[in-house]
């Protein structure tokens, strides 16, 4: 599986946190006063009350905001704090990246006194995107990281309730589904380099999906297609937030 000390690089610029996406995770985190943030990257969504990062990645640590929370170069799967460290424990977008699931999930359950919050994807949707099943059913098939059921992620851990997250058709955070009213963006090399389903896969495989996406819009194919999304504000592309009550 890519790590993210060779493909994290550009996250800090165009991983930027969605102020509307930051809401959502901000009310489900609740009246916690202490957060710890598993797989936090350069920090994105982290709030104020955050005591401690913990982070795999080296590259992704250097990028964190001065002022951050102090940050534990660790796994998921074996972090090296006390049990009921914290109020309140996060981990966004991450759980797809661990090698261990049921471990790094137990981890977060023995780290948080009170509350566990996790931003992830239901991959039945999220392949169900335009960009995956149009131009890129290949690199799906192709990624290394494993499709995580919502319903199976919430069991573990410990019954966990369901939001939908809608993403804004200007999204400020440049994961996967972000631009799916910006297709354009896709063709930016610079944009790719922050979305790790592209770190992942090779070029012979990118290319042809890119070279269709391209040329549908430049002859306006792909707004033909896709009109009903060019007036819509928010999209459903699976993203969910699971709120688990310790």
């Amino acid at each position: 599986m890519a790590t993210y000390d060779s493909i994290g690089a550009t996250y800090a610029d165009t991983r930027r946190p969605d102020p509307r996406i930051a809401a959502r995770i901000h009310h489900a985190l609740g009246d916690a006063t202490t957060v710890i943030n598993v797989g936090a990257g350069t920090g994105s969504y982290e709030p104020p009350q955050t005591i401690q990062a913990v982070e795999p990645s080296s590259v992704m640590i250097a990028q964190r905001p001065a002022g951050s929370a102090p940050a534990l170069e660790a796994s998921a799967e074996l972090i090296p704090l006390a049990d009921d460290s914290a109020d309140a424990v996060m981990a966004l977008l991450t759980v797809h990246h661990w090698s261990d699931l049921e471990a790094g999930i137990g981890e977060l359950r023995r780290i948080a006194r009170q509350r566990i919050v996790v931003l992830t994807f239901d991959p039945d949707i999220n392949h169900r995107f335009w960009l995956l099943e149009e131009y890129l059913p290949e690199a799906a098939a192709c990624t290394d990281t494993p499709a995580i059921g919502v319903d199976r992620l919430a069991t573990l851990l410990g019954g966990a309730r369901t939001e939908t997250v809608p993403v804004p058709h200007d999204c400020t955070d440049g994961f996967l589904a972000a631009f799916w009213r910006r297709p354009e963006a896709y063709l930016d090399p610079h944009v790719r380099a922050g979305i790790s389903l592209f770190a992942q896969i090779s070029d012979e495989v990118i290319w042809p999906g890119l070279a269709r996406l391209s040329d549908d819009l430049s002859t306006g194919r792909w707004h033909q297609r896709h009109a009903d999304l060019l007036d819509r504000e928010t999209l459903d592309a699976g993203y969910r937030l699971l709120v688990t009550d310790l």
